[in-house]
């Protein structure tokens, strides 16, 4: 899983795999070849030492894996064979923190003289911290829904739940407290499907958006998606002014104390610290 990640390579070249992928039916139908390069990122040191298998990954297990799985799945498109492969291979084998996947497909029918068409893609863990608030109806029931519902996603790993605590409202809408708390999870995808699928959780709790800043039964928000720094027109990171929320600064310092705000570089401890201290 997310370890900074390991910077160790185990490579794969040109595994042979007959399969039936692509747009046209006879594609499907009768199959064809495809070769698939792989690099796998995995901490070697312990397997270094120990010279035991089980302390890292059986790269022949790891062919059958991939062998199987084209095998056993249709896409039409190389970029879905090749990215769902990945996220299959990063699933099911913990020790890799990510991988590097190229699929080629050496008999496209592309109808001019050509040695392959392929797709590359990197994948990986990232690490990443939700806030969940709820003040509408069943506090605690929302919110141990959506931890579930965290837990249960088969993209995330749920590592980590704050405390919940009872808090003011935030913004200057009349409403009643919240309950808030903070997850801290791995994920392999990136701020915009984290965040859809953030979106399909408050929906399921019944979550409406009339008031900003209003009340809500399910509140998520990706306070941090590992260091990154961006603004699109639906999505912030950081997310804007938690280092004046201490419903976000307190179960975030429970956490991860030492986690480093990557614009102002204070870690969450001193800007916990320094709220104290302006309020």
């Amino acid at each position: 899983m997310y370890s900074e990640w390991a910077r160790d390579e185990i490579h794969i070249d040109r595994l042979e795999v007959f399969a039936h992928h692509g747009v046209y039916p006879e594609e499907t139908r009768a199959g064809q070849t495809f070769y698939v390069n792989a690099v796998l990122y995995v901490d070697t040191c312990r397997a270094g030492s120990s010279d035991e298998l089980e302390d890292t990954v059986d790269y022949g297990a790891v062919c059958h894996f991939i062998a199987g799985w084209m095998r056993s799945y249709t896409c039409k498109l190389l970029e879905a064979v090749t990215g769902r492969l990945a996220e299959a291979l990063l699933l099911n084998y913990p020790m890799i923190s990510a991988v590097d996947l190229e699929i080629i497909k050496p008999f496209a029918p592309v109808h001019l003289p050509f040695e392959g068409i392929s797709v590359k893609v990197h994948r990986r863990w990232h690490r990443a911290y939700i806030g969940l608030g709820s003040n509408l109806g069943d506090r605690e029931g929302y919110l141990s829904g959506a931890v579930e519902a965290l837990r249960s996603h088969k993209l995330i790993e749920l590592r980590k739940v704050s405390k919940m605590l009872v808090t003011k409202p935030y913004g200057g809408v009349e409403q009643d407290d919240f309950l808030n708390g903070v997850a801290e999870i791995e994920t392999l995808m990136n701020p915009q499907q984290l965040l859809e699928a953030l979106h399909e959780i408050e929906n399921e709790a019944g979550r409406e958006r009339n008031v900003h800043w209003g009340p809500r039964t399910l509140d998520l928000d990706i306070l941090f998606y590992e260091k990154k720094v961006m603004e699109t027109e639906n999505l912030v990171i950081p997310h804007p002014d938690l280092e004046n929320r201490r419903f976000v600064l307190e179960p975030m310092a429970e956490l991860a104390p030492a986690f480093r705000h990557p614009v102002t570089g204070r870690s969450v401890t001193a800007l916990l610290r320094e709220l104290g201290d302006a309020e």
